[in-house]
């Protein structure tokens, strides 16, 4: 751990869109399960993390499904996953309900996990970001696709300092899996930094 004289330890906010979805009929927004697409690209989503060295000490993740799902195929390319909390309020939410569960997170949580939706994920990201690394807040305010995934960087003694305009956007990437059937099935991704 890192520290800065007077601003605290170096601290990261991972905010990771769940990956891409199905829409089947009779079933509740809440309940949509992940399209054959989602279940290639959450777990290129996890292996990109991995090979950054981005991994969390803690996951928030939302209720539904497609999240939870996300979060499950990601996770299991790490070694050890960390623990997991998921959270109904994560579900729709926007900038004040994000922020209020994010800070919520005990201090000694170094790096966070965010498993959520648009568009409250994308407002959160640009909210939070009061300068970017590269393009990363053109390509945030552009478009957050499923499975991006944002790097939120700052300096706090605790998850409650975390307020609009105090990270900075260090990278945004958006893995992607290869179909089974083609050769490799490294991800594949674009990065704003």
């Amino acid at each position: 751990m890192r520290a800065r004289a007077g601003v605290g330890p170096h601290r990261r906010l991972i905010v990771l869109r769940h990956a891409k979805s199905a829409w089947p009929e009779d079933i509740a927004d809440h309940e949509r399960p992940l399209a054959s697409r989602g279940r290639r690209d959450a777990p290129a989503a996890g292996r990109a993390l991995a090979e950054a060295d981005c991994l969390p000490d803690l996951a928030l993740c939302s209720t539904a499904l497609r999240a939870r799902h996300t979060w499950e195929l990601a996770s299991a390319q790490w070694g050890t996953p960390p623990p997991a909390r998921f959270d109904p309020r994560l579900y729709a939410a926007g900038t004040p309900d994000l922020l209020r569960v994010v800070h919520e997170v005990p201090p000694e949580v170094e790096t966070l996990l965010l498993v959520g939706h648009n568009p409250g994920l994308a407002d959160l990201v640009l909210d939070l970001a009061g300068d970017g690394l590269d393009d990363t807040l053109a390509v945030v305010r552009a478009k957050f696709p499923t499975s991006a995934i944002a790097v939120l960087a700052w300096h706090g003694t605790g998850w409650q300092a975390l307020a609009p305009g105090t990270a900075l956007l260090t990278s945004v990437t958006v893995p992607r899996g290869k179909p089974q059937g083609k050769s490799g099935g490294r991800p594949q991704g674009k990065s704003g930094g």
